[in-house]
């Protein structure tokens, strides 16, 4: 297939490269080659693409500049995913579009499924939403919602993300503050792209899937994993989530289920799993 993925560069976008690349005829669109917000500039970079699949890694998300700054993200988040929902109209092509967990409230006590009512609470999680709606106008579209990317750097260049800070602390010695009311579902971007991979070579049901690893755990559960599987004997600070004081409210439970995608015989390893492979790759 040829497939057209965009947002290259970034950790999730390079995984997928690197995952489809050695099967199908990928093009990839880093940002500084294609800037998603120009709609005629993405119309162009598919026509001479042409693809079967277009695949969306990049995003805007910066979640507390958000707020001061929300036709960037919508932009970003929003408007850039109908730009291409169109594109993959125009080429009858499939759209994979990747979401978040912040969609959702964080008021929950059990990891949310697909179904479960969207309710967000801050102009990049409303953003997030609106790329969601507007995946949809593609003829055919998966929208993947994905939480907590870890994974390796492209091209040696720094990791980015909250798994990165906290081994980055670690192995310097230092004292992460981690928060311990917080639940996730972690998602290594070798495992995302993988799935993806499957979604689409599988011709599975198009709509709306859950794409995390397996488990779900509070950061200060993820920090003392992360520290037993160096062995080391890192010292953690606890902190609330009411206790740090951060621009845009953050989902405080946002496990998510990912039973759907598994009843499609797409098993995602657990966190601990992911976890261990990410720095077994880190060397």
């Amino acid at each position: 297939m040829r497939m057209a993925v965009v947002g290259a560069r970034g950790q999730l976008g390079a995984a997928v490269v690197n995952e489809c690349g050695s099967a199908h005829e990928v093009t990839a669109f880093a940002r500084a080659a294609l800037d998603v917000t120009d709609g005629n500039a993405v119309a162009s970079a598919m026509n001479g693409a042409r693809p079967e699949v277009i695949i969306n890694c990049a995003a805007y998300n910066n979640v507390d500049a958000a707020e001061d700054h929300p036709v960037d993200a919508l932009n970003g988040n929003a408007f850039a995913v109908r730009s291409l929902a169109r594109a993959a109209a125009d080429h009858g092509a499939t759209l994979v579009h990747y979401s978040t967990d912040f969609v959702f409230d964080g008021t929950a006590s059990a990891p949310y499924a697909e179904d479960d009512q969207p309710n967000p609470r801050s102009v990049y999680a409303a953003s997030k939403l609106l790329g969601e709606w507007f995946a949809a106008d593609a003829p055919r579209a998966y929208v993947l919602r994905v939480e907590s990317l870890f994974g390796r750097a492209p091209d040696g260049g720094p990791a980015k993300g909250s798994v990165a800070a906290i081994l980055k602390t670690i192995v310097a010695g230092g004292e992460p503050r981690v928060f311990e009311d917080r639940t996730v579902s972690p998602t290594y971007v070798v495992d995302a792209a993988r799935a993806t991979r499957r979604l689409v070579e599988a011709n599975a049901p198009a709509g709306l899937y859950h794409c995390v690893n397996s488990g779900h755990c509070t950061w200060l559960e993820f920090a003392r994993e992360l520290a037993r599987q160096l062995g080391v004997d890192a010292r953690l600070i606890p902190v609330r989530v009411a206790d740090v004081p951060l621009r845009a409210k953050r989902p405080q439970y946002c496990a998510l289920s990912n039973e759907k995608l598994a009843s499609l015989g797409i098993v995602m390893p657990t966190w601990q799993d992911a976890l261990a492979r990410y720095l077994e790759a880190r060397g």
